[in-house]
């Protein structure tokens, strides 16, 4: 009789640990985004207004990533400026570095051997071919991120990051904004074929 209270008493709390679980990683996308249209409309609108003040940046399209969203959403963009619209959404890395140990929390840093991400506004620079293929240099513009070209954070892919969301997180890069090879292949035609620099900006408020 005890064993079977036992065990009926560990397959309750293997139940409640597997809904925590569920509910803690499983949440609908449409949560998250609600939460973060916010942040996308007042960055976007700082974005245009760096535009508005560099015209020798691409007046066409900015590329935005929201490091509040958690990693196995889609959280980075290609905005069209001119339409106020979304041309392609995916999924984006942040630094290892940048991990807190809580779920979701993240930190950031400038300094060199951090790993971690930084926020602000980049200049997408010329490409190049690396351990990961064909990638961007980067040119940070702010107090928080010019320190990103000494420190090689660059637009890049990675054959193992996942192209569609997940159910948990994904995998982490050294401190670069890290994509799928799609999200890649969509980024490559736009700014090859740009004849100004194209604005990265990385925000987490």
């Amino acid at each position: 009789m005890k064993k079977i209270i036992i065990r009926s008493l560990i397959a309750i709390v293997l139940l409640a640990a597997a809904a925590f679980l569920i509910l803690k990683f499983v949440r609908p996308q449409r949560e998250v985004s609600l939460e973060a249209k916010d942040r996308f409309i007042l960055n976007s609108d700082k974005a245009k207004e760096f535009l508005k003040q560099n015209p020798d940046y691409n007046q066409d399209v900015v590329l935005l990533a929201d490091m509040a969203i958690k990693s196995r959403y889609n959280r980075f963009y290609v905005y069209d400026v001119k339409n106020d619209s979304i041309l392609h959404e995916g999924l984006v890395a942040h630094g290892k570095g940048s991990n807190t140990g809580t779920y979701g929390e993240l930190q950031f840093s400038n300094v060199e051997g951090s790993n971690m991400t930084s926020l602000g506004n980049y200049k997408v620079g010329v490409d190049y071919v690396g351990r990961f293929g064909k990638s961007y240099k980067l040119h940070g513009l702010d107090k928080t991120n010019d320190q990103a070209f000494a420190r090689y954070v660059v637009l890049h892919t990675y054959t193992f990051m996942p192209h569609e969301e997940q159910l948990v997180p994904i995998i982490n890069s050294e401190g670069c904004p890290m994509v799928s090879n799609e999200t890649f292949k969509i980024l490559e035609n736009i700014i090859d074929n740009s004849k100004k620099p194209i604005l990265l900006r990385i925000y987490y408020k």
